[in-house]
């Protein structure tokens, strides 16, 4: 197969060029039945929200072009094979998850997984063997997982059925992959990674380890993220060593039998993008990266980090493309400074946490964007810097891990104000979002650190989502435990 093809997508303009009269869904009827819609999205986009025929497969079950295209993202992700997937990586995720674990059988996973991964375990009832990651002070982010920490998990718990990594971290930290891997394969576990930020470790030139490469069992990749491909759109990749029928069963369970064409075809597409012109893209994605860490860290106050900080271990290598950006010097928190740069400069940066900020950059970016960004933060230094001040040291709290997340979560529960939480065990999530870790998960004790690490996110504009009490001034506790 050849990667300048790209079935679906051709199988979709021939469908809409043949002149087909539709009696199926959807009821927009190629955007003739809905005026407002096709003008907001134009006639070229709607004529392909199209629903499942012979010509056009079904991804339930491809046998068609649908086949051919995941074909084609296997062959160019170095995968056995590849699923597409359109309900975001956080199907991915716990497709990954639910294909090798069940009820009782023990996951290891650092802690500061995305929501998914954890989600995952109250759907199946695995029990989760947490990994502590590595933590930065001086950045207060949670890093990597530790190779010591590893071989400690493993030692501990031999009968675990995988581990999962994430690879890289929403910062753009990776672990030892390539090790991790060896070391879960040597005891009989396999090795699921969460991707979500690496799509273009398959495509760039001197990047780290992408999964696959390293040896993993399977991988969850946003190619909506750095691939180019819309929102929502996310491949699973599988080795050789999985059963991808049993999988694509697994993914049945819980992914729509309507899948959208318009996600599916822009993962066709951006994949033959990616194989054809990735290295380059990639090359000024990262130019543009180090163009603007440099540029930064001339300002004063700011910290942009990269490859400096690898210790070979928990922050074992960096991804390039990442503009990570500390602000603690500066005074104000990292979500302060998101907020700034919306309301005052009309930029808006992927997230802002208490710490830092990160400037997601891609292959859509050009020269004037990044030099209105570091503009921007120039001026927000000089208008707006104020006397350092203390803030929580990191963004990541150990936790007291005392029940399994699905028990916890299914568990009899009451509603208490979160000033009565400490000490009580959680039995719902309370995260930050993006990047939805959650600073509180289903089966952890509350802590008056975590207490406090709530109000003062709250303090300063952190989006906390995950609690029934929509402004987290309560929280499901489980009666009758403390």
């Amino acid at each position: 197969m050849k990667q300048n093809q790209a079935p679906l997508y051709e199988a979709l303009e021939r469908v809409r060029d043949g002149g087909l009269v539709p009696f199926d869904v959807p009821g927009h009827k190629r955007g003739k039945g809905n005026r407002e819609l096709t003008e907001f999205l134009g006639e070229r986009c709607l004529s392909v929200d199209v629903n499942s025929m012979k010509p056009l497969d079904n991804l339930c079950h491809p046998t068609g072009v649908l086949q051919e295209a995941e074909a084609l993202a296997a062959q160019a992700f170095g995968a056995a094979h590849a699923f597409f997937m359109v309900g975001g990586t956080t199907s991915s995720v716990q497709a990954m998850i639910l294909s090798h674990v069940k009820a009782g059988e023990r996951i290891i996973l650092p802690r500061n997984v995305h929501q998914s991964a954890i989600n995952a375990l109250v759907l199946c009832g695995a029990v989760p063997v947490y990994i502590n990651p590595r933590t930065d002070k001086k950045i207060g982010i949670a890093l990597g997982i530790s190779v010591a920490d590893v071989k400690r998990a493993i030692a501990e718990h031999p009968e675990a059925k995988a581990i999962l990594v994430n690879n890289p971290t929403y910062y753009g930290i990776c672990s030892d992959l390539k090790q991790i891997t060896r070391l879960a394969h040597a005891q009989g576990m396999k090795v699921l990674v969460d991707e979500a930020h690496g799509t273009h470790f398959y495509f760039g030139k001197d990047m780290p380890v992408s999964a696959m490469a390293a040896g993993a069992d399977m991988a969850a990749v946003s190619m909506h993220k750095s691939g180019g491909s819309l929102t929502q759109s996310s491949i699973l990749l599988c080795g050789e060593h999985v059963n991808a029928h049993y999988v694509r069963q697994i993914i049945n369970l819980t992914q729509t039998t309507s899948a959208s064409y318009l996600l599916l075809s822009s993962l066709d597409i951006s994949r033959r993008n990616l194989a054809l012109r990735g290295e380059e893209l990639f090359e000024k994605v990262k130019r543009f990266s180090q163009y603007a860490r440099e540029e930064i860290n001339k300002l004063g106050d700011y910290y942009a980090y990269g490859r400096e900080l690898c210790n070979g271990d928990s922050f074992f290598d960096f991804d390039a493309t990442k503009l990570s950006v500390n602000t603690r010097a500066l005074g104000l928190a990292g979500i302060e400074v998101y907020d700034i740069l919306r309301e005052e400069y009309d930029i808006q940066v992927e997230f802002g946490d208490l710490g830092n900020i990160l400037a997601y950059i891609s292959l859509g970016d050009k020269n004037k964007h990044i030099e209105r960004l570091i503009s921007a933060l120039g001026e927000i230094r000089r208008l707006y810097k104020r006397p350092v001040r203390e803030m929580p040291e990191s963004e990541y709290i150990s936790p007291d891990v005392v029940l399994s997340p699905q028990a916890a979560f299914y568990g009899d529960k009451q509603s208490l104000p979160l000033a009565q939480c400490a000490g009580r065990i959680c039995a719902e999530f309370v995260m930050c979002y993006p990047p939805g870790i959650p600073i509180l998960g289903p089966g952890e004790r509350v802590t008056g650190e975590i207490i406090a690490y709530v109000r003062y996110a709250k303090e300063k504009g952190c989006l906390l989502t995950g609690p029934e009490s929509m402004d987290v001034s309560s929280l499901n506790v489980l009666k009758g435990e403390g």
